[in-house]
């Protein structure tokens, strides 16, 4: 990824700026996500070590090659087995305390590393490493915008064959092939289409379901795009809307559109949510808003910082975050309406481009 291995030198110092302040001599990165963003490494296994004079990336025989390729500012080894080979590396210094990722290691792995680095005190990192990739730099934006643009247009795209009849899989495939034929390097996560009472589910998967005149259709669908994801949800009516519908597609998008101008740098994200949330409480549809408003995309589809109840992030110039309320009423239907916004100092820039404004198919 060009924009990882040019800012690869400035990653690594920012990571060993901190290890004072962490109160270790260095830090072991076993999420693979967290490997590519800091070294460009886009390998399946691995482990990076960062110290405050060295770099090491431990690779399988497997990887070797295509580390030195894609990698710049570390040292490569080699080992059939990472946890042993990166050991034995970092042995030679005499560290004394050790961190790694806490969320990103199995117990298995932690048991053996454990064993291998006896030699320092291990310590359990997490939310320390949370806003690791949380500011997007102007490279990232323009992947981030390469993304959500490959998704528009296939969604455009495969608009054309929804309609009474097609059923929620062929929807969901034709626009993973479109998304795939546009540029896009796979899909964000599995695409959601549901309609009709399956839209009320919010994670439902696509069912032989044949869509019905009248029903609402959520898409919630992403590509990825030089490792960036783009995160978006239309719903979408077909045939006809009842007046309910449209009434409560109205609250969402109002509730929507109140959260987005709510974003700006400083704010609490907690109160996006609010934001949102009070909008469809004071409708009267409070409890059938069952989610958080938003989260962080990124080299992962959800990133920090999170837009919810309980969050206690403040927005910052230079993330990139959801913004994604919903109604779902059992039995009946759901709507979703989603965007990604580019947060600045004074507001937010969407990223996404399908227009939300009520579209009868």
């Amino acid at each position: 990824m060009k924009d990882t291995i040019a800012a690869a030198g400035e990653r690594i110092e920012r990571i060993q700026s901190r290890l004072a302040s962490l109160d270790v001599e260095g830090i072991l990165f076993f999420d693979l996500t967290n490997i590519r963003y800091l070294v460009g490494f886009m390998g399946s296994a691995g482990i990076l070590f960062i110290g405050k004079d060295s770099v090491i990336l431990t690779v399988d025989g497997r990887y070797t090659t295509q580390a030195g390729r894609e990698t710049r500012g570390c040292e490569i080894i080699e080992s059939s087995d990472n946890i042993r080979g990166i050991s034995a590396k970092i042995s030679d210094s005499p560290l004394r305390s050790l961190g790694f990722e806490a969320s990103a290691i199995s117990f298995e792995d932690y048991s053996k590393l454990k064993e291998k680095t006896n030699f320092a005190t291990l310590k359990p990192l997490s939310d320390e490493l949370n806003s690791l990739r949380i500011i997007k730099t102007k490279g990232e934006i323009d992947l981030l915008k390469g993304a959500t643009s490959i998704a528009a247009d296939a969604l455009q795209k495969t608009v054309e064959i929804i309609g009474p009849g097609t059923t929620e899989k062929n929807i969901a495939l034709d626009l993973e092939f479109q998304m795939r034929k546009g540029g896009g390097e796979k899909p964000s996560f599995d695409t959601i289409v549901a309609s009709g009472p399956n839209s009320a589910l919010p994670h439902a998967r696509p069912q032989s379901r044949s869509i019905e005149r009248g029903d609402f259709v959520i898409i919630d669908y992403g590509a990825v795009y030089e490792g960036y994801h783009s995160d978006e949800t239309c719903t979408f009516a077909v045939g006809r809307v009842t007046e309910e519908q449209k009434k409560i597609y109205n609250i969402v998008k109002d509730a929507h559109d109140r959260a987005l101008d709510a974003v700006k740098a400083g704010i609490p994200c907690k109160d996006v949510d609010e934001v949102a949330r009070g909008a469809i409480e004071r409708a009267g549809y409070g409890q059938y808003f069952s989610h958080g408003t938003g989260h962080g995309v990124g080299l992962d589809v959800h990133e920090a910082p999170k837009l919810s109840r309980g969050s206690t992030d403040y927005l910052e110039e230079g993330m990139v975050v959801t913004v994604e309320p919903g109604i779902y009423i059992p039995d009946a239907y759901g709507i979703r309406i989603e965007d990604m916004a580019l947060v600045g100092k004074d507001g937010c820039e969407i990223l996404t481009r399908t227009s939300k404004d009520l579209r009868i198919l």
